[in-house]
């Protein structure tokens, strides 16, 4: 039994099946979708990002969870793309299957809350995914990398615009041009993780961020991610126009009004999540 699957064993309880390159399970409210290629570093080859896109999706339908953390194991998170897999595609070949846009992008459209608890090496596309979750966990063992241009390639999962919105545009260039690697302090310093916690408890750490977010009422937080989301990807005026909107669009919900009541009662909110 490797070590994703001891962890599964013991720390939650299976969700699905049927995975070949993941291993998916689910604590409270919390899912767990954690890459298993321990061969290859958790390379990311076609199988593993279909079944990551599968498992997101499921979690996504699946009313009982509120968050959800994306891991891989101590050593790596994810050594990129699979090289191996794609070294002899072709233009034509990667057009047509929409190579990244069909799978990788679940990540990112999520609705609900996503966490990535990132040990050991993220490198790449690995790196990349990272980027694609709202919450990066780093252990103090984390490196993060985009090596592509030393390969002859570019990122090209939102490695170029996502980091470059994260970070800012030197030390995009630096890390992108150079394969510059950043540490996990590093990496918090300069935005990219928001908690750098000790070696072993990454995982840990998200899934009780997870709890915490989990206890607010769901409709609430995903319409503050959808108002972030909206400072990250559009100009000031329009972001404010948009959150503004959203915060209106709480008065619609009934836990709007038993959060701000628990709050003038001094008690702690029931939230139904309508």
């Amino acid at each position: 039994m490797n070590e994703a699957s001891e962890r599964a064993t013991k720390d939650g309880r299976a969700h699905g099946g049927g995975y070949e390159t993941i291993v998916v399970t689910t604590d409270s409210a919390v899912g767990i979708v954690t890459l298993n290629r321990p061969e290859a570093l958790n390379a990311l080859n076609q199988a593993m990002t279909r079944e990551i896109a599968a498992a997101i999706d499921a979690f996504e339908a699946d009313e009982a969870i509120a968050v959800i953390v994306v891991t891989g194991s101590e050593r790596a998170f994810a050594a990129g793309a699979d090289i191996k897999e794609i070294r002899e595609k072709t233009f034509t070949e990667v057009f047509a299957e929409n190579f990244i846009t069909a799978t990788w992008e679940h990540i990112a459209a999520a609705r609900k809350p996503t966490i990535a608890a990132v040990s050991g090496h993220a490198v790449g596309g690995g790196c990349e995914l990272a980027l694609m979750c709202d919450i990066v966990v780093a252990s103090e063992t984390a490196r993060f990398s985009l090596p592509e241009t030393r390969i002859g390639a570019i990122p090209g999962a939102g490695g170029t615009q996502r980091l470059t919105r994260v970070v800012g545009k030197a030390l995009a260039m630096d890390m992108i041009l150079t394969g510059r690697v950043l540490d996990a302090e590093e990496a918090r310093a300069a935005g990219l993780v928001s908690r750098v916690v000790p070696a072993g408890t990454h995982l840990e750490a998200a899934v009780a961020i997870g709890q915490n977010i989990a206890a607010a009422s769901r409709p609430i937080v995903m319409l503050a991610k959808e108002a972030v989301n909206q400072a990250y990807e559009t100009h000031l005026k329009e972001g404010v126009y948009v959150e503004r909107r959203l915060l209106y669009a709480t008065f619609a919900t009934e836990d709007r009004r038993e959060g701000m009541t628990a709050f003038v009662e001094k008690r702690k909110p029931v939230f139904k999540n309508r």
